[in-house]
């Protein structure tokens, strides 16, 4: 989705693979395994170190988990992991992202984003400076904290490329 936007991306894997970075993507996945192997390459001080400095960052469902306070402890969050059930409750939702269509001059609300949550995490908590942009059943599901966007869902899988033109309007 990110190439398709004309952006430059790569795979970070170790920290001296975050130097020269402009964003952020911490993508879906398994977060006990993301969370190992963030360990296991000594990630964490250094990805909380540029996310600190204001780099931004774009985290999608385990993203979403990993920025927790309970992870990386970079936004001011709780995740739920695995919040709407397990993966035979997956599922596609038409929502709406506040803020999604930053186009001046497309002054009307925004039209729904198709998500795709599996397995998905929700917000349980958050703190003030956590601005909530969608919700599922009264669950959060996507919000902002500075220049962090985390989603609950994954945005990559369908057309709709808002979510991630969001995430650079932040560079």
């Amino acid at each position: 989705m990110l190439r398709g936007l004309n952006a430059r991306v790569r795979e970070v894997r170790v920290p001296g693979d975050l130097e020269g970075l402009e964003g952020l993507v911490i993508p879906g996945g398994e977060s006990t395994t993301m969370t190992l192997g963030i360990e296991r390459e000594g990630l964490a001080e250094p990805l909380w170190n540029i996310v600190k400095e204001g780099i931004p960052v774009l985290g999608s469902c385990a993203g979403l988990i990993m920025l927790d306070r309970d992870h990386l402890g970079l936004m001011d969050m709780r995740a739920e992991r695995n919040a709407f059930g397990r993966q035979l409750r997956s599922f596609e939702a038409d929502i709406d992202v506040r803020g999604i269509d930053r186009n001046p001059t497309h002054p009307a609300p925004s039209r729904p984003l198709r998500a795709v949550f599996i397995r998905a995490p929700w917000i349980a908590e958050h703190g003030p400076a956590v601005d909530v942009l969608a919700e599922v059943d009264g669950h959060p599901v996507a919000a902002r904290e500075g220049k962090m966007l985390a989603v609950a869902f994954h945005a990559e899988l369908t057309d709709d490329d808002r979510v991630h033109r969001l995430f650079l309007s932040a560079m």
